[in-house]
């Protein structure tokens, strides 16, 4: 059972990439990296819960507050986390993690593996200065404009509730021009497992960051262990070089990175193609949006950007989960309603 978990996973292990695929993408100036304060690692702790489960440490974070109100203590922790980037080393300890398997709400059936979903624990000092270096990392991109501007989710200031008003906008402009919209949407299988750690710090290297960061993450991404668990059993340790755990707070920022340059070359694609879509992001969900007057004239648009859209994902390493796929059309017609149906099935997708 523990083979078959690891393998679902870590579906991308052997996944290939085309690191060329970056160079699309013009390099940010570098910038230089700081240390840390001892203030920043007050605020990132005072945000954590003291209910969250603790990692195979099982340092809480109610104990780890109580440890820092000696000074010294947290001088130590600071100077950790200054030592890791300046030597580009991520220490063996804070690799070690569990990852628990839960299920996904609201399946019918659980009955196959993909109905769970891991969440991986991490030992609680690392886990800390992965918060504080998930700030500056966040800070930095958001400041030299380095994240798509239509990418929701997972970043400071763009919610659910931003995603929500983008749509609402663009439906009812295309409303206020006679025309109707349509929206392909689409999920990236197994996203946060599968993205490439090679090319992961490549684009890091593009954002502008100075080269001890991606030095860094270079050995931070690689050679570390985990094991799973399930109810009250626990797996032999599994080595696990591909993805970034969901458990992470550095899984949110090094994801949107990933995330970005897929998007801001997937645009590219669009435009130097004359192909009059727009692109919505929510983390690994995404929305293709065309608007016109004809609904076969939205369809013809959505099937040549799905065509683009997988081809470009392969090059990332990502492939999309068809079966998720939907369509839904926005239209101010008071009659009947019954647009044609999108084939993608030419494609690997459904129809819809």
């Amino acid at each position: 059972m523990w083979d078959a978990l690891h393998n679902t996973f870590n579906t991308a292990l052997n996944q290939q990439v085309d690191l060329n695929i970056i160079n699309e993408i013009e390099n940010k100036p570098s910038q230089n990296w700081s240390p840390f304060s001892k203030n920043k690692f007050r605020l990132a702790i005072s945000k954590c819960s003291n209910s969250s489960a603790p990692g195979p440490d099982k340092l809480t974070w109610r104990h780890l507050k109580f440890i820092i109100k000696d000074n010294s203590y947290l001088t130590n922790i600071v100077n950790i986390a200054d030592a890791c980037i300046n030597l580009g080393h991520w220490l063996e300890y804070f690799k070690i993690s569990s990852t628990i398997i839960i299920p996904k709400p609201n399946k019918p059936l659980y009955d196959q593996l993909k109905a769970f979903h891991p969440i991986v624990l991490l030992n609680t000092i690392g886990k800390l200065i992965e918060k504080v270096v998930a700030n500056r990392l966040q800070f930095t991109v958001m400041s030299n404009n380095f994240i798509y501007l239509s990418q929701l989710g997972r970043l400071k200031f763009k919610s659910t509730t931003d995603a929500d008003i983008a749509l609402t906008h663009i439906v009812r402009s295309g409303w206020a021009k006679e025309k109707s919209t349509s929206s392909l949407v689409f999920d990236i299988s197994q996203f946060f497992p599968s993205l490439n750690h090679n090319l992961l710090v490549h684009i890091l290297e593009k954002a502008g960051f100075n080269p001890k960061v991606s030095t860094f993450f270079a050995n931070y991404l690689v050679k570390r262990r985990t094991s799973y668990m399930w109810n009250n059993f626990s797996s032999p340790m599994f080595d696990v070089n591909v993805g970034v755990g969901q458990g992470s707070a550095l899984s949110s920022i090094l994801s949107s990175l990933y995330l970005f340059s897929f998007l801001y070359i997937l645009e590219k694609h669009f435009e130097n193609l004359k192909i009059p879509v727009l692109i919505l992001s929510f983390v690994d969900d995404g929305l293709i949006i065309a608007q016109n007057k004809s609904f076969d004239i939205s369809n013809s648009q959505l099937f040549y950007s799905y065509n683009i859209l997988s081809k470009l994902l392969i090059s990332f390493g990502l492939v999309i989960e068809h079966s998720k796929t939907e369509i839904f059309h926005f239209s101010r017609s008071q009659g009947l309603f019954n647009p044609p149906p999108l084939d993608l099935s030419p494609l690997g997708g459904p129809i819809l």
